[in-house]
């Protein structure tokens, strides 16, 4: 694996490890992410791909879009596959039956394969210190199946199983802190990144597989289907959710934080709020709410990183 590096423009590879041509929704950003994650990853690379958008949209027999070894396993099993690939490549080296080189093992999964029923085996691969990357794909529902609620659903949104209406806000839990859950195994690398900041996720990515032991991703990925908004505006979309603090964007290395993107004043939440369908039926109070609750979080989270540089220093 090369020794990590900062991306810039200059240095992306035009080749597509994902490839063009899958079915993926117009604006999807989940697919830009991927696309991403994958350029990154350069080819000595595995990807283990649980159920979800990206498998349905990627691989209709007889065509993939991949470019890359693949393999398509379950919902709640993707982190379980890669550990197996992983610990099956060691063994292979110690028999002689492979050269000793470095290929990423790279999981993916979406939100409800990470946070809900893929948790237990995510779980084990890090607490077992497999040397795999797991990269969450998070559209905040289950979206191949028809947009029904997750654990990474945010509070407030409406969604085909949490529908708002006359009583119901719609999901009435927070969403739920994957970075924070898996920094808490004490792995080496731990990041959250938006494909609204491409080079800081391709970076990212690149670090995350580069360093030896388990790393984990939270990658958010705006969905107009599910999220109801315009598909032109997913670029957009993403930038607020990160300068609104609704989904900060910063690194756990070694277990010091450190933002990638340190905001002075934070964007008001309705700026994010008002281009989405899934948040129209919010009230004034409840939007206040929300906003109280994101601040607190935010300063929460940059006090952490302070602590952190001045234990550094």
């Amino acid at each position: 694996m090369e020794k990590y590096s900062v991306f810039v423009p200059k240095l992306v590879t035009r080749k597509e490890s994902f490839a063009p041509g899958h079915r993926a929704c117009v604006g999807c950003g989940e697919a830009l992410a991927v696309r991403l994650a994958c350029k990154a990853l350069g080819h000595d690379a595995i990807v283990v791909s649980a159920t979800g958008c990206m498998e349905v949209v990627s691989s209709p027999f007889p065509e993939t879009s991949w470019r890359l070894p693949w393999i398509h396993t379950l919902f709640e099993n993707a982190a379980a596959v890669a550990s197996g690939v992983e610990s099956g490549l060691k063994a292979l080296v110690k028999k002689g039956k492979r050269p000793d080189r470095e290929i990423g093992i790279v999981a993916m999964a979406g939100d409800g394969g990470t946070s809900d029923i893929g948790l237990q085996a995510l779980s084990g691969a890090l607490e077992r210190g497999h040397d795999l990357l797991y990269i969450c794909f998070d559209n905040e529902a289950y979206m191949n199946t028809g947009i029904q609620r997750s654990s990474a659903t945010p509070f407030g949104a409406s969604t085909t199983t949490a529908p708002a209406g006359k009583v119901s806000i719609g999901q009435v839990t927070w969403k739920k802190n994957l970075a924070a859950i898996t920094a808490a195994h004490d792995i080496p690398y731990v990041a959250t990144a938006c494909p609204s900041y491409p080079f800081d996720l391709m970076t990212k990515v690149k670090k995350a597989v580069s360093k030896p032991g388990p790393a984990f991703m939270h990658i958010i990925s705006v969905c107009p289907t599910g999220w109801r908004c315009a598909p032109d505006l997913t670029i957009k979309i993403g930038r607020l959710a990160v300068e609104t603090g609704i989904f900060p964007i910063y690194e756990i290395e070694d277990g010091e934080y450190k933002m990638s993107l340190d905001l002075a004043e934070l964007r008001p939440v309705q700026d994010y709020f008002k281009l989405q369908g899934r948040f129209r039926h919010l009230s004034e109070e409840m939007i206040k709410r929300i906003q109280d609750r994101v601040s607190k979080e935010y300063a929460r989270l940059k006090e952490k990183a302070a602590c952190s540089q001045k234990q550094k220093s």
